[in-house]
């Protein structure tokens, strides 16, 4: 099973010794936030430098306040610094955090397609000719180290489209296997085979949890991810999955219950589990160790689901 961890780290020297065990236990992917040292090209390019083949992932980079040229060429960079090929999901944020910053949010879908219709190209070292309403970009391709391989953090219907048609597929956050099947494999699948496209990447982000009490679990889960049930856009998603909140979403139970749970995204259409443990009760680190131990027996299983899309990677949304 091709199951990936979330980079991390408080220091730059445990980001570092992270990314070293990931590598060595077998977990095929690190998943970087948005907000990693102030910046996760860093932290992938450090954690890069210490490893050779894990997948190093952004989840996600914000369209806003940097142009794609720009964003190209530092991803370029850090191919460069590390001789492979790294994932970018890009993503436009929440409006509050955009709006702060003196942006309009009022046409964010329209934003990131304009962007992934740059950035995408640009990465693949193709000319971008392109004038669109908010971005404009007449530029030669940039060269990479090894191939880069760009999604979309969607979760609406648009920027499924573009994840499928434009992107090489998505990552997703908060979003369980009644979604995908439903909602996201079609409106994905469809929009690649449309464009004649290899199959996207959906990469189902959720935090996962191995203990024995379930409700004790999901009263964690309430407390740790309770923002995202205050977010429009992820209230969508979890209705879409039948859900009412971040906590009847996240993947919880004993050994075996939890492995269904992952079997099931997969079957749903997932390529890719982005699995972050989450500790519950009071032996924080005990209860890490247990998720983290079967998660790596999982990881060792083999490859349930296609090769990524071109490269070496919660999920923003779509208004």
């Amino acid at each position: 099973m091709r199951i990936g961890l979330s980079g991390g780290g408080a220091t730059v020297d445990r980001a570092i010794d992270q990314a070293r065990e990931a590598e060595q236990e077998g977990f095929t992917s690190l998943w970087y936030p948005g907000s990693m040292f102030g910046d996760p090209l860093v932290a992938m390019a450090l954690a890069g430098r210490a490893t050779s083949s894990i997948e190093l992932g952004v989840a996600v980079l914000q369209t806003f306040g940097c142009h794609p040229l720009v964003q190209a060429t530092r991803v370029a960079s850090v191919t460069a610094a590390i001789g492979r090929g790294v994932t970018v999901a890009l993503g436009p944020s929440h409006d509050m955090a955009v709006e702060r910053l003196g942006y309009s949010y009022a046409h964010a879908g329209r934003h990131t397609e304009e962007y992934v219709r740059i950035l995408a190209p640009l990465l693949r070292g193709e000319d971008v000719d392109f004038e669109g309403e908010d971005l404009s970009l007449h530029a030669g391709g940039i060269a990479t180290a090894g191939p880069v391989s760009v999604l979309v953090a969607a979760l609406g219907p648009r920027l499924l489209r573009v994840a499928g048609e434009v992107a090489d597929g998505t990552v997703l956050w908060m979003t369980n296997a009644r979604a995908i099947e439903a909602h996201v494999r079609p409106r994905i699948e469809g929009a690649a085979e449309r464009a004649g496209r290899r199959p996207p990447r959906i990469v189902a982000g959720l935090p996962v949890a191995v203990h024995d009490d379930v409700d004790e679990a999901r009263a964690a889960a309430a407390v740790q991810f309770e923002v995202y049930g205050r977010l429009p856009n992820y209230q969508r998603t979890l209705a879409r999955g039948g859900l009412t909140a971040p906590a009847d979403a996240v993947l919880v139970g004993d050994e075996d219950s939890v492995t269904r749970q992952i079997q099931a995204l997969f079957a749903a259409g997932a390529t890719d589990v982005w699995a972050p443990p989450f500790p519950v009760g009071r032996d924080r680190a005990g209860s890490r160790a247990r998720t983290r131990a079967l998660l790596r027996e999982l990881a060792a299983g083999g490859v349930s689901a296609a090769d990524p899309a071109g490269g070496a990677g919660g999920a923003e949304p779509e208004p």
